[in-house]
């Protein structure tokens, strides 16, 4: 695959049901320790926590003009975080090596920081391969978190 084939842009609303599809997969609510939302959840989070909130940077991630997933960038207090979902389809094929590396060069502010669940070994490989580094380990619920940082500059 070439670089040319991964690509970023805006999320546009028929993304929705792709990405409430990819939150379905149940392999990848186990790897990531989340509890997929209904429907109507999904879509409310969406439009007022995501597409409402001029300080949330989102693209939708294609692969040969087809949407693989979705990385955005959020603040939690003073901290500014990442997170991502790829659907199935596209993992271990190098996709979210490439649109990391595109996703930071569009989000500039750093530290910049990730809390991908412990036991999700590829999800911390692929951000400590961008220069995550790990920084603590977080308690949500009954499961750990590796809460992963990338320093400024």
């Amino acid at each position: 695959m070439s670089d040319d084939d991964v690509r970023l842009r805006d999320v546009v609303e028929a993304d929705l049901d792709l990405f409430l599809a990819y939150e379905h997969d149940p392999e990848a609510a186990r790897r990531s320790r989340f509890e997929p939302r209904t429907r109507e959840a999904f879509v409310s989070h969406w439009r007022t926590r995501i597409l409402g909130d001029d300080t949330v940077l989102v693209q939708t991630v294609t692969v040969d003009g087809v949407p693989a997933g979705n990385l955005v960038s959020w603040w939690d207090g003073e901290r500014r975080f990442i997170g991502y979902w790829f659907g199935r389809p596209y993992w271990g094929r190098g996709i979210g090596t490439k649109a990391l590396t595109r996703f930071l060069e569009l989000e500039k502010n750093r530290p910049l920081y990730a809390d991908p669940f412990t036991g999700n070994t590829a999800s911390i490989r692929l951000l400590e391969r961008h220069g995550f580094q790990h920084h603590d380990t977080l308690h949500h619920g009954a499961d750990d978190h590796t809460l992963l940082v990338l320093p400024a500059a």
